[in-house]
């Protein structure tokens, strides 16, 4: 988060954290992996599964930001403060996201696997997720390629959430949890089951879907299209 800090003091851009939050929860999957004394497969497979998440998230992200200017979101955090406020409010807050959403993979590091079938329930989880996340950024990209397009995107998973990718982050979250944390027992799972759900608050409440639909609900047909469609939990559309 320091080396984000100078980065995005530099770029002038605090959004550049986004890209940062992937990339941090990767490094702190490889540093357990390597330093718990766990179960072995366990502590490489929760790695590859943090990092195929993190370094895809974190890459769609870099390209998105390429040439854009700040995120609407972290101009009404800051609410005009400069470089102290945006430490205070985005780089200290989010590194301590980060380090309190990793605990379910630092603690399932260094402890044993006692249910081999949850760990699978967590992969199988963390599948959904991934789907909904990348298949949902790939469709986004595609409405915006397309010169044809409507006021607002409502196709494929778009149709059923309106924010498809949050959703997945989430579930990413709580299928790691399930082969970490949960699959060593109940007490680490439930000492760290607040883990996924403050990643959940964020998705939510916090920097995700909440904020945005704020601005969202300006565009032209958004309040239409939040009638027919929920806006996290996916069901299929209600009729306009």
């Amino acid at each position: 988060m320091t080396v984000t800090a100078v980065v995005s003091r530099r770029i002038g851009r605090v959004s550049v954290v986004d890209v940062t939050w992937g990339v941090a929860l990767t490094l702190v999957a490889l540093v357990s992996a390597v330093l718990g004394d766990g179960t072995a497969w366990r502590r490489w497979l929760v790695l590859v599964l943090v990092a195929a998440w993190g370094l895809r998230l974190s890459w769609h992200i870099f390209l998105r930001q390429r040439g854009a200017g700040e995120d609407p979101r972290y101009a009404a955090l800051l609410g005009g403060g400069g470089f102290v406020v945006a430490v205070r409010k985005v780089f200290l807050l989010q590194g301590a996201a980060i380090w309190f959403v990793a605990l379910p993979v630092m603690v399932g590091a260094a402890t044993d696997v006692a249910w081999d079938w949850l760990v699978w329930v967590g992969v199988a989880v963390w599948v959904v997720g991934v789907v909904f996340e990348s298949v949902g950024d790939a469709q986004l990209a595609a409405y915006k390629a397309d010169p044809d397009r409507g006021p607002v995107m409502d196709r494929g998973l778009w149709a059923w959430t309106r924010h498809p990718n949050y959703f997945g982050d989430a579930c990413v979250w709580w299928g790691i949890w399930l082969a970490s944390a949960m699959a060593s027992g109940w007490l680490p799972g439930l000492l760290t089951a607040m883990a996924p759900a403050t990643m959940t608050y964020f998705l939510v409440w916090a920097t995700g879907a909440r904020p945005l639909e704020r601005t969202m609900m300006q565009r032209p047909g958004y309040a239409e299209y939040a009638a027919r469609t929920p806006m996290f939990v996916p069901r299929p559309p209600r009729r306009p």
